[in-house]
């Protein structure tokens, strides 16, 4: 039988290949084969469904992180987060960030360019400018990513 570190490189590999309907079926099946899911098959999963633009799936799954006692790291909410904003769904996106801090996830340049992104698909100019704050406050590596995101929102925002 397979291990959950064998399921786990199988499912990256499905991932990185954009074979995300696999690694699905993979990630299923650890437990038919009595592999334990841990956090890295989560993100895996995951971040399979976000690339193969399946956000609902995403999400799905990251929520299925809580119900089964795996825990988050920070790469866990970024790709939600990523799925969430690739799906259009930015208030969901806004929201995942959110709870980042309730459960004292630290944000990074990831989640933060993210979180930008989400508010300039819906023009929240403000937000996305409060967001640029916190990261220079935070000392979080800005760059083109952030600053395109950040004058798009302002552009759409007007």
């Amino acid at each position: 039988s397979l291990d959950t570190v064998t399921f786990g490189a199988v499912i990256s590999a499905c991932e990185k290949a954009g074979e995300w309907e696999k690694a699905c079926r993979l990630f299923n099946a650890m437990q038919e084969n009595c592999a334990q899911w841990n956090t890295v098959t989560f993100n895996s999963a995951v971040s399979a469904c976000e690339k193969g633009s399946e956000w609902e799936k995403a999400l799905h799954l990251f929520n299925l992180m809580a119900q089964s006692k795996v825990g988050y790291d920070i790469t866990s909410f970024n790709v939600a987060i990523s799925a969430c904003v690739s799906g259009g769904e930015w208030e969901k996106a806004l929201q995942l960030c959110s709870a980042m801090a309730q459960i004292n996830v630290e944000w990074d340049t990831i989640t933060c360019n993210a979180a930008i992104s989400a508010c300039e698909k819906c023009g929240r100019w403000e937000k996305a400018l409060q967001l640029c704050t916190t990261m220079v406050q935070r000392e979080l590596e800005t760059g083109m990513v952030t600053y395109s995101a950040a004058i798009s929102a302002c552009e759409k925002g007007n």
